[in-house]
């Protein structure tokens, strides 16, 4: 079976990127290590350019230290690190009210939203509360919250917990929120890009259906290091990322909080030693990725995505996950944002994850950690970054077109 006949080669796809984009892929070892392969699961981790690598190497080598404990010139280095990446957080999330607002960081998106439920949203809701909780979005984004509702439970305080609507496209249904929202609505959890339909869930239109009083939380892990991400335009009160998914290292993330409704939002407890190390990452991986220009790394992100679901929608074998009306290149929607996930009708997932892994692919087949109202059968997701190339793309719809059974 052939590869379909037309790929997106239309007027959409940034060809003024491909210099760009070569000139950054060349800077991650890792791929050019492994020139046959391909790693499409960016949304799981990012792969880590040399810039990096080499921030961490330094600080090990050079300056190594504990924070906020030594008077010696490392520590105090060390120390003053840390407020800066505090400072660059901040900066790269477009924060209007530095000086008010919070940076705390955590293990990853889901300690920093652990935390946020644990810390602070169970000391700010009272009996008779309400909260929006997104049920078909990561389990990350729902099980804390229902875990700080049935730990208030348990002290006698009734919270109850409403399902986030859905429209027929996956994406939030902005005309369906108000109907759920009363006087005693104090919280809402989102998620900014859907980590399994890949889609930009229009957090600016919760906030103008909610009205201006209720406290809404922000999964950003698909979203920081993707794209741009202004907590001034999307009006949110916590933001919570991965580093791991932004070109930093594993075990850091941050949550940025607004602290403009209730009590500033501080982790409970001893914090010990940060991972200085990671921190260090995440400063270079920031700096990195507002040198490449995340507005280009959308554009190419996006363009790619679009490629891979044009070619998707042309064989007959695949049900391409997500709003249907973008599937197609010249879409009069929204794009996806770097992740396309499908199912073969005939093979199951996981054989298609192994099939696709001999030919050089790295995906991932499994359910994506969806919470209880999300997808029921298992899928394979298809996630690009800047790395990421149009070669890899094509050579991909070859490998599928030839599993097209039913074409």
């Amino acid at each position: 079976m052939s590869a379909p006949a037309r790929y997106n080669h239309g007027p959409a796809f940034p060809d003024d990127l491909r210099p760009w984009q070569a000139g950054l892929r060349e800077q991650f070892p890792i791929l050019t290590r492994h020139p046959g392969h391909s790693y499409l699961d960016s949304a799981a981790t990012s792969q880590k350019p040399q810039a990096v690598l080499d921030a961490v190497n330094d600080y090990l080598t050079s300056g190594n230290a504990n924070a906020g404990r030594g008077t010696y010139p490392w520590a105090n280095r060390t120390t003053a690190l840390i407020e800066q990446v505090r400072h660059r957080v901040r900066e790269f999330l477009a924060d209007p009210e530095p000086d008010r607002s919070g940076v705390h960081f955590v293990g990853g998106t889901t300690d920093g939203l652990r935390l946020i439920a644990r810390d602070w949203l169970v000391h700010h809701l009272r009996d008779g509360d309400e909260i929006i909780v997104p049920f078909a979005d990561h389990s990350a984004n729902a099980l804390p919250w229902q875990e700080a509702v049935d730990l208030l439970g348990r002290q006698g305080v009734r919270v109850t917990v409403r399902a986030m609507p859905y429209d027929p496209a996956h994406d939030y249904d902005h005309r369906a929120l108000p109907e759920l929202v009363t006087e005693r609505t104090r919280f809402i959890a989102t998620t900014h890009v859907h980590h399994v339909y890949g889609g930009d869930m229009n957090i600016g239109r919760i906030r103008a259906a909610v009205g201006p009083d209720v406290v809404i939380c922000l999964d950003a892990a698909q979203s920081v290091g993707h794209l741009p991400v202004s907590v001034a335009d999307l009006d949110v009160d916590f933001v919570a990322f991965s580093g791991h998914k932004a070109m930093a290292l594993p075990g850091i993330g941050a949550v940025w909080a607004a602290n403009r409704r209730g009590a500033a939002f501080v982790p409970a407890g001893w914090a010990g030693t940060p991972n200085t190390s990671g921190i260090v990452s995440l400063h270079a991986a920031l700096d990195w990725l507002q040198a490449a220009g995340v507005a280009d790394v959308a554009r190419w992100t996006v363009a790619l995505g679009a490629r891979l679901t044009d070619g998707l929608s042309r064989l007959s074998a695949y049900e391409i996950l997500g709003c249907q009306r973008s599937l197609a290149a010249d879409s009069p929607v929204q794009q996806r944002h770097g992740i396309v996930t499908f199912r073969h009708r005939d093979i199951g997932s996981n054989d298609l994850g192994f099939i696709l892994a001999a030919e050089g692919f790295m995906v991932r087949a499994d359910g994506h950690c969806q919470a209880g109202g999300g997808e029921k059968t298992t899928s394979v997701r298809a996630s690009l970054h800047v790395y990421n190339t149009v070669e890899e793309v094509d050579r991909l719809l070859e490998v599928l077109a030839g599993l097209d059974t039913g074409a």
